[in-house]
């Protein structure tokens, strides 16, 4: 079993690699990302928003707006897809409709907030204030109204991806350990003054060790903050991105200085080159990792 479920993590990050190698190249076109990584110049790995919404016309609409902007989108039109997203694809925003065909977006609210920690944007057509508080209640964290203008929904979700980078990473928006700088708000790695070319699982993998400095965390917590919930136990994938990461960051993979793994305890991101007991400052669940 262990065998299995690390093969298919070896070929989700062959994909991540394929997929960023040929932004480097360009095989995958002229996109504003594969330009910039051809010339050396600095980019963000791009969000991933999931739309839902059951107005296929509006919803399509929408994703070209957030796409022009650089945004990476999902569209489904109903909330069990919507739950299967969440749980299978770990968005960094949910845009979500109250009006759906299968569930009502206020009943749908506590079980994305439930599998994710992704801020949450009502869009509808609901204009109750009580609708709106109650919505806010059960987890949202910003509520437009239908009809709306682009501009306003973006400039929306730039807003509060930016407030959830800087919550999520605490007060700092960078966290640096040896040479790199890792900033939450721009999503990128530096080395130096050079950015280190990492895929968007890989971000969010180091971007969820970053936010718990010098302490470890649990494999489980990695899995469901970077894959998203229903990967929870498929400790394989952890160890397989973690040797890539690795690879990456160590001048000596099989002695990492920042990439600290204890068995039985879960992973490190060491900034501070001191040694503190694991024990004391866990991070989810005791996995076998």
């Amino acid at each position: 079993m262990r065998i299995a479920l690390e093969a298919q993590a070896v070929r989700a990050l062959m994909r991540d690699w394929f997929l960023l190698c040929s932004l480097s190249t360009g095989t995958l076109g002229s996109s504003r990302e594969a330009r910039a990584l051809r010339q050396g110049i600095q980019v963000t790995i791009a969000p991933v928003i999931l739309v839902v919404e059951d107005d296929r016309r509006l919803a399509h609409v929408v994703e070209m707006a957030l796409q022009n902007e650089g945004y990476h989108t999902i569209d489904v039109s109903t909330g069990q897809c919507a739950i299967t997203e969440v749980r299978t694809r770990n968005p960094d925003l949910v845009l979500l409709d109250l009006g759906l065909p299968d569930i009502d977006g206020l009943a749908l609210l506590p079980t994305i907030r439930a599998n994710s920690a992704a801020p949450i944007m009502i869009v509808s057509g609901r204009g109750d204030a009580m609708q709106r508080v109650r919505a806010l209640d059960s987890g949202a964290d910003d509520y437009l109204m239908k009809p709306f203008s682009l501009p306003e929904l973006v400039a929306r979700v730039r807003a509060i991806l930016r407030s959830h980078a800087r919550v999520a990473g605490g007060d700092a928006i960078t966290v640096s350990f040896g040479d790199y700088t890792l900033d939450f708000v721009a999503r990128r790695l530096l080395h130096g003054e050079h950015q280190v070319p990492l895929s968007i699982t890989e971000f969010k993998l180091l971007a969820t060790l970053a936010r718990h400095p010098d302490r470890m965390v649990s494999a489980d917590t990695l899995l469901k903050e970077t894959w998203g919930a229903a990967y929870q136990h498929k400790r394989g994938y952890v160890r397989v991105y973690m040797h890539a990461l690795r690879r990456k960051l160590e001048s000596d993979p099989s002695r990492p200085q920042f990439l600290v793994n204890e068995p039985g305890l879960g992973y490190r991101l060491n900034i501070s080159g001191g040694c503190r007991l694991p024990s004391i400052c866990l991070i989810g669940e005791v996995p076998g990792a």
